[in-house]
């Protein structure tokens, strides 16, 4: 148990984040679409996942949001490896609330083998700092109500939930959570 603790935490202290660079792009893509493929494959139709990698998942889908000017990705590395990212949006790329005062957390994932390493906490933070550098009043996310992981994960850090707002999914609407953390 030592062990396992001591690996993960120099493991942890090996992660450099650091904003995306466009050259990033590709490999970005490969760990977002894992990542999001190991995140949401239990518990959908696997049609829907598919759809939704076909829609939002892709080369140019990816490189039209890095473009944009209120879009900011920060990836974590190990050895050179990404193993996870966040992006955030400020106004107007927000996809829901578009308050000024605000800052979205658009997508936090990271992979399977690196859950419960610490990293995640970390790319959380890193979306608060931003956040708190670019003088926003709070933070907030949309997560499916049905990954109850990642809602105790937000909750230990501090967000809570203020609302929920349907999500388009395939063939399906599908309910995410709202949640917050102010500054």
């Amino acid at each position: 148990m030592y062990v396992d603790f001591l690996k993960k935490y120099l493991l942890s202290s090996m992660i450099l984040i650091r904003k995306a660079k466009e050259t990033d792009l590709e490999n970005l893509l490969q760990v977002a679409q894992t990542a999001f493929i190991q995140a949401f494959t239990a518990g959908n139709k696997p049609e829907n996942v598919k759809a939704y990698l076909e829609e939002a998942f892709t080369l140019a889908q990816f490189e039209k949001e890095f473009a944009h000017p209120a879009s900011t990705f920060f990836v974590a590395e190990l050895e050179g490896e990404i193993i996870g990212y966040t992006k955030v949006n400020q106004v107007p790329a927000q996809t829901d609330i578009h308050d000024p005062e605000s800052m979205e957390i658009a997508r936090l994932y990271v992979l399977e083998e690196h859950l419960g390493s610490g990293l995640g906490k970390k790319l959380l933070d890193t979306a608060i700092d931003f956040a708190k550098q670019n003088r926003k009043k709070y933070l907030w996310l949309g997560v499916w109500e049905h990954n109850p992981r990642a809602i105790r994960f937000y909750e230990k850090n501090g967000l809570r939930i203020f609302g929920s707002h349907p999500f388009p999914f395939g063939d399906e609407i599908q309910t995410d959570y709202l949640m917050r953390i102010d500054f």
